[in-house]
């Protein structure tokens, strides 16, 4: 049986951060998926939920550097159990980062958990770790001799990847994508202007106490400064819906047409299927078939459509994406999105553990899921239709290799340009477009745009 920690540590804000950082280090769950579900049964208020969102986040995503920051003050760490080294991650963020809490506040919350959690004896380690890093203060990284070790500690990324955007982006632009990674991620929302025009949408979302102004990425987004959009009337109503702003740029890319049958490949949880739908008129038979593999994932993009009012021409399939030539005859669709499953590196601000969890061997396997994906769908596109491939990673990998070696294949498809306003054009370079985290605040994010030419 384990041990009875008294209520008013176990319900602490720092308490239930650091189960939820152990749970995220453990690979149990994503931290954004799992904060809300902390968040309710911990039963936080919306001060402390503020709090507690903002020790996981900082916590998690400078692992690497508070790591280094404790290395002179921990003798043998090898002897030191996670969840004691996890502890003291969460209270040197708070020493090192937040000012509004007083040092000896957090290191007297430190201590009583670690007291509770362990013993009297790792309340004691604690206590001298953190007041010896209080009185000599964070190591210098000019200590690190290695400048790529110096770089990947500073900016809490893995050597193999920050050598890996280093060699995409040069030195000092991947410096400026890993400190924008710290920056609080943004929730965005996809407005139906078929129903409401964004305008009269921020108006009603000023009615619920949430402010917002209208992205300069996407003409159907809106970006929510302060307050809550998932429980907005127009959420509920079904007029709007969560989608970041790079993912909104997909379905006006593929130049859909009222009447057009659309192939969404890889489609959970249904947000860029439900935006193409909003293109399409039943009556003159428009439709979008939308696959998944997961029928709990099917049911989540069916659910996604009767609450945004296009379940009628978004038709849902059980299906393998590389199956997809063997189910549906030749030009079939006028276009088709393959949404391809991919690293995710692109999501690292509002997923922070995914840095962690990736290793370079991901990027020998994931291209050839996506070319299969490519290979299957190909077929079935008709003569002059557009087919969108996307992905929400920043790796070449996945995103330019992929898409040059489909073309090396099929000279019967060419490239397109992507159309986007003029900001969004800045970041089009050999007619693909790729969104990284710093330029616009956005997720990461690639799209690229080919027409089947004969």
């Amino acid at each position: 049986m384990g041990k009875k920690i008294p209520a008013r540590v176990k319900n602490s804000v720092r308490y239930v951060a650091l189960r939820t950082i152990e749970r995220v280090d453990n690979g149990g769950a994503y931290s954004n998926l799992l904060l809300n579900e902390m968040i309710n049964s911990s039963a936080l208020g919306e001060k402390d939920s503020r709090l507690f969102t903002e020790l996981v986040y900082g916590t998690i995503s400078r692992k690497l550097l508070l790591e280094y920051y404790l290395t002179p003050f921990i003798q043998n760490p090898k002897k030191v159990d996670s969840w004691v080294k996890n502890l003291l991650s969460l209270s040197v963020y708070q020493l090192v980062f937040l000012d509004k809490i007083p040092d000896h506040a957090i290191i007297n919350e430190a201590v009583e958990i670690g007291k509770h959690r362990g013993n009297s004896g790792i309340g004691k380690f604690v206590n001298g770790v953190l007041r010896a890093f209080q009185r000599e203060g964070a190591p210098s990284l000019e200590k690190i001799q290695d400048p790529i070790k110096r770089l990947s500690i500073e900016i809490s990324m893995p050597q193999w990847l920050t050598e890996k955007l280093i060699k995409q982006l040069g030195v000092e632009e991947t410096r400026t994508l890993g400190l924008s990674l710290f920056e609080k991620s943004h929730v965005s929302g996809r407005v139906d202007t078929n129903e409401i025009s964004v305008e009269e949408a921020l108006d009603e979302l000023k009615r619920d106490h949430i402010e917002a102004s209208a992205s300069r990425v996407s003409p159907y987004g809106v970006v929510a400064d302060k307050g809550f959009l998932a429980g907005s009337y127009l959420f509920g109503a079904g007029q709007l819906t969560i989608q970041d702003e790079s993912s909104m740029l997909v379905a006006p890319a593929m130049q859909i047409e009222k009447n057009h049958v659309v192939l969404d490949a890889c489609a959970a949880p249904g947000g860029k299927t439900t935006h193409i739908a909003t293109f399409l008129d039943s009556k003159q038979g428009g439709r979008v078939k939308s696959l998944d593999i997961h029928d709990h994932k099917i049911k989540l993009i069916k659910q996604n459509a009767e609450r945004l009012h296009v379940k009628e021409v978004v038709d849902t399939e059980k299906l393998d994406a590389r199956k997809v030539g063997e189910e549906f005859p030749a030009d079939y669709f006028d276009r088709i999105l393959v949404d391809a499953p991919c690293s995710g590196l692109g999501l690292m601000r509002r997923k922070p553990d995914i840095k962690y969890h990736k290793s370079a061997q991901d990027f020998e396997q994931l291209p050839k899921i996506q070319l299969e994906i490519l290979e299957s769908v190909a077929p079935t596109l008709k003569q002059w239709g557009i087919m969108v491939y996307s992905t929400c990673t920043i790796a070449e990998e996945e995103n330019q290799e992929v898409v040059a070696a489909f073309l090396e294949k099929h000279p019967e498809f060419k490239k397109i340009e992507v159309k986007a306003n003029d900001l969004v054009q800045t970041a089009v370079k050999d007619q693909m477009l790729t969104l990284y985290p710093h330029q616009l605040g956005t997720d990461g994010f690639f799209i690229c745009c080919m027409q089947k030419v004969c």
